[in-house]
């Protein structure tokens, strides 16, 4: 564990971007045999989108972020009641839950996040995020994982947060989804009409390069198209003004 931990703070001290920090916790989950994570943070500036960097189904994240489920998810509502870290999922009872809360749990259990371990991190700003673990079943690496290592990735939450802090909060956001900078830029250049080998020519990078970047983009606000991300960038800028 001692390593893993190790390697955990090492990337973490290297990591400039919401990418990076997605690796970060990936790679140290896969180690602990912890399926998938996610991290969700309250917007930085009043109006704004929530922050999420998470390996779970991006069709999910976006359908979550669509919906506005922070509002009405359960884990999110127990994580301000409380600063200790919680096991949730198969423990919830009916009578626990409101009717919308118990279909969010369903929906979430059709991409395979049935239950978890949830880390509330309250930080001295008034913060209050989470960083999840869940899986689809009950799995005994899991649960071993979370039995024995559970004050560690309470940790592990702690210093996730305070970098996300301190490298994040000036990256681009649309609908609470971190772009990174050459993301942004070539997204803002296609939004003005401008062809991938024009922003490469503008940027100094490869044709191929912009494309990566305007791919990832893409998959990360879960639409087809770049005229459907520009579509996105827009809307998130027109709000912004308001």
């Amino acid at each position: 564990m001692h390593r893993v931990f190790q390697k955990f703070v090492d990337n973490l001290l290297a990591a400039d971007n919401a990418d990076a920090f997605a690796k970060t916790m990936a790679v140290t989950a896969t180690a602990l045999d912890l399926p998938c994570f996610a991290y969700l943070a309250p917007p930085y500036r009043l109006g704004g989108k929530p922050l999420i960097i998470s390996s779970y189904p991006t069709n999910w994240v976006t359908h979550y972020m669509r919906n506005r489920y922070e509002r009405v998810d359960p884990i999110i509502a127990q994580s301000r009641e409380t600063a200790e870290p919680f096991r949730w999922g198969l423990d919830f009872t009916s009578t626990q839950l409101s009717r919308t809360q118990q279909e969010f749990l369903g929906e979430a259990s059709e991409f395979g996040i049935r239950l978890g371990f949830t880390v509330p991190i309250h930080d001295e700003h008034g913060t209050v995020a989470a960083l999840t673990f869940a899986t689809d079943q009950r799995r005994a690496a899991f649960e071993k994982c979370i039995g024995v290592h559970a004050h560690v990735i309470q940790l592990m939450a702690v210093y996730f947060q305070a970098h996300i802090r301190r490298r994040l909060t000036h990256e681009a956001a649309i609908d609470g989804i971190i772009l990174s900078p050459r993301e942004l830029q070539c997204l803002e250049w296609a939004s003005q009409g401008k062809s991938a080998w024009e922003i490469g020519q503008i940027l100094g990078i490869s044709r191929n390069t912009v494309a990566f970047y305007l791919n990832n983009a893409k998959e990360k606000l879960g639409v087809r198209t770049v005229v459907q991300a520009v579509r996105r960038l827009a809307a998130a800028n027109k709000e912004k003004q308001n």
